[in-house]
């Protein structure tokens, strides 16, 4: 402190003494002036905090929040500006909110490069940090803060859960910003992180609340059991929603990698079921290819024709997700964006709950189809193996086999052919006018799947694009693309083959030849029925064929032998008589005792044996000698034969007459009919024998063997025989014959 006096008046001299008094006055006085001055320093910014603490508590909008902070620091501080800017995975930061003096400069979204900002320090430090001048500053950002007149400024971090966030910066237009700036700016950052934690928890609920929600409506699709495609769409419209991204995709994987379109939202994507051929470096090819999630960055940054595409589309960022059903890779889900910024860290679990949804809903869907296409297969499988236990013919139980196949493998071609001495012939077939009707031979040349069972006694494979030979031509002409075919094997040998085939361009399911496996079983057993019949009847037929040729030998003999003997005793005696004189009229009476008795043993000798053979049928035919047999019957008979001019093969004349003759005995000796009705036809073919009598019914075919052995004749030329006989009612027989020159 100095005192001073004019040359006049000169202080006085004790002022010297006192001069420290007023100093330590003066000194007290300053003391308290910046004590107050500090003082409502700290009450301003305790109240400014105050003020955004309450607007934190209230859960004010982060954006509202932000240009609070930065209007409250800059009047603090003070500064010409304040501005809140967010860092960027890509090495920017984003302004959140800000203020000036004199208005423009900060707009929220706006981005800045980091290099020559107060944020790029802050970064570096992981602290407080300042620029005292922005002349001596490298960069663009820096060159354009010293053209709109920033002189400096200082900035504090924000960070949320341990992590660097971002900047609160102040500005200064007219020289470096006081010391203990970064101090005050520190408590405003607390506050900030506070709201936008507070912000993010909420944001982080909702969020939750939407995912939650919409996992519970796909979840209650899975549960309804609703249609797959119904739950791929509305897993397509559920995640963009849920997850905040703009654009899904849904792809079933083909065995090749290609990708089928299941549903799309936000994009076209294509038609559901377009295929998309595998493409290096895609999404959904390196899912195939690794099994895993997949991110990709930046596509904007990468080249190829899967970069070319997103560009396209104008797609920058992706994820991908297996669907994975029962331990396989089945499929994938896509999120991609458009957007700058890349998709949250979170997207990948996030997505995977979808997909795990998903694979439920698939995984309940195969098995339901599954079950349904066992039972149809079950059925089919029924109906083939009832035709065979009922002993239909071969043809039938082939032509049952080619249409339960095809409707059980939802395929347009089923063909059976039988292999013949280096040829396959047509036992059925779908496609008639292009393999031509049953019968049809086509030889085994090339590499159809025809052939390869044949050479090589096993199922077969095969891309018709890829078989040659004229069975393979003739399938290309029916539009089939793939083929499977299964050997027919009978008792230890490769009978035949059953080929089914598709118009697809993928190969046929795999369980496809295990599938047609099962009817070629069936089939076998069919043919070696068949097989067993036809020996059986030929051995019938051979066994009646020969007993006939007895009969007919035995008759022979008879009409040759013992009928001739007796006939010329019975001459040579009636001659003896004739020479006996009047007076011997004892012995004469004796000897024509004797020709009658021979007589009578040659009528019965005769009778004997036209039932060991009939031998008018060879000489007459069948007319005759039926009628011959309506005349000798005891019983009366109405005829009506109505057989034409010609004449039928011996078997079938044999098995007709026999027929009518048992019927005409047991009417006669157990029915005690009144009255017998014949009707004897040939129509296409076919020789009908019907013999009805009025009498008293109840005729057991097994009750003797007279019907029995009439069945096992008629069965053995391939005809039918069938009795009905009830009580009170009287008896029917009814037989019809084939009428076939191979007798």
């Amino acid at each position: 402190m100095i005192a001073t006096s004019s040359p006049d008046a000169p202080l006085p001299g004790e002022l010297e003494d006192r001069l420290p008094e007023f100093t330590e006055q003066v000194a007290t006085a300053l003391a308290n002036s910046e004590v107050h001055k500090e003082l409502a320093r700290l009450a301003r910014e305790q109240a400014a905090l105050r003020h955004v603490a309450t607007l934190v508590a209230r859960g004010i909008a982060p954006a509202d929040l932000f240009e609070t902070v930065s209007v409250e620091v800059a009047r603090l501080i003070p500064a010409e500006g304040a501005a809140l800017t967010r860092f960027e995975h890509d090495g920017t930061v984003t302004a959140l909110g800000g203020w000036t003096s004199t208005g423009g400069y900060v707009h929220a979204g706006q981005r800045f490069d980091l290099e020559g900002t107060v944020s790029d320090r802050v970064l570096e430090a992981g602290g407080p940090a300042r620029i005292d001048d922005y002349m001596t500053e490298p960069g663009e950002a820096a060159a354009v803060a010293s053209e709109m007149g920033w002189r400096s400024s200082v900035g504090a971090p924000i960070t949320l859960d341990g992590r660097l966030w971002g900047v609160l910066a102040v500005a200064s237009k007219d020289k470096p910003l006081p010391a203990d700036t970064e101090r005050r700016l520190v408590a405003f950052t607390e506050l900030v992180a506070t709201a936008v934690a507070n912000a993010a928890s909420g944001e982080e609920r909702a969020r939750l609340a939407a995912e939650q929600a919409a996992l519970q409506r796909i979840a209650t699709l899975v549960a309804e059991g609703a249609p797959p495609d119904e739950v791929f769409a509305a897993v397509a419209d559920e995640v963009p929603r849920a997850l905040g991204i703009p654009i899904a995709v849904m792809l079933r994987y083909d065995a090749d990698g290609a990708a089928t379109v299941l549903a799309a939202s936000g994009a076209d994507w294509g038609p559901v079921g377009s295929r998309r051929p595998p493409m290096q470096e895609s999404l959904s090819t390196t899912v195939f290819e690794t099994g895993r999630t997949v991110r990709v960055d930046d596509w904007t940054q990468l080249t190829g024709p899967a970069a070319d595409a997103a560009r396209q589309y104008g797609i920058r960022w992706g994820i991908g997700v297996p669907i994975v059903v029962d331990g396989a890779l089945w499929g994938v889900i896509t999120a991609l964006s458009r957007e700058p910024q890349p998709l949250a860290k979170e997207t990948e679990p996030r997505l995977a709950r979808f997909t795990q949804l998903l694979a439920s809903a698939i995984s309940n869907s195969q098995a339901h189809t599954e079950l349904f296409e066992l039972a149809n297969e079950q059925a089919a499988l029924r109906r083939v193996a009832t035709l065979v236990a009922e002993g239909a013919t071969p043809n039938e139980v082939f032509a049952a086999v080619r249409d339960e196949a095809a409707r059980m493998l939802g395929v347009p071609l089923t063909i059976l052919l039988r292999y013949d001495d280096g040829t396959a012939t047509v036992l059925a077939t779908s496609r008639a006018e292009v393999f031509g009707p049953v019968g049809t031979r086509w030889p085994l040349e090339g590499s159809s799947a025809t052939a390869l069972v044949h050479r090589t006694g096993r199922t077969a494979r095969i891309d018709a694009a890829d078989a040659r030979g004229p069975i393979a031509d003739a399938v290309r002409r029916a539009g089939i693309r793939s083929a499977v075919g299964v050997p027919i094997e009978v008792e230890g040998r490769v009978w035949g083959v059953m080929v089914a085939g598709s118009r697809e361009s993928q190969p046929l399911p795999a369980p496809t030849e295990s599938r047609l496996a099962k009817f070629t079983e069936l089939l076998a057993t069919a043919i070696a029925n068949a097989e067993s019949r036809a020996e059986l009847q030929a051995s019938r037929a051979r066994i009646v064929a020969t007993a006939d040729a007895t009969r007919r030998r035995i008759e022979r003999d008879l009409h040759d032998g013992a009928q001739q003997v007796l006939v010329s005793l019975a001459l040579e005696l009636r001659a003896a008589q004739a020479t006996v004189p009047e007076e011997l009229e004892q012995h004469r009476r004796a000897l024509s005792h004797v020709v009658d008795g021979l007589t009578s043993a040659l009528d019965e000798l005769r009778e004997i044996a036209l039932g060991i053979h009939p031998a008018g049928l060879s000489e007459g035919g069948l007319t005759p000698a039926l009628k011959t047999l309506a005349r000798r019957s005891p019983i009366p008979v109405n005829s009506d034969i109505r057989v034409g001019e010609g004449r039928f093969p011996e078997p079938v004349q044999v098995t007709a007459y026999y027929v009518v003759s048992e019927a005409l005995t047991n009417a006669a000796k157990y029915a005690h009919a009144s009255v017998v009705d014949i009707t004897v036809a040939a129509e296409e073919g076919l020789l009908g024998v019907k013999v009805r009598d009025d009498g008293r019914g109840g005729a057991d075919p097994a009750g003797g063997s007279g019907l029995l052995g009439l069945r096992d004749r008629v069965e053995a030329i391939g005809g039918t025989m069938e009795l009905t006989s009830s009580p009170g009612v009287g008896t029917l027989l009814s037989v019809v014959l084939p009428i076939r020159a191979d007798h």
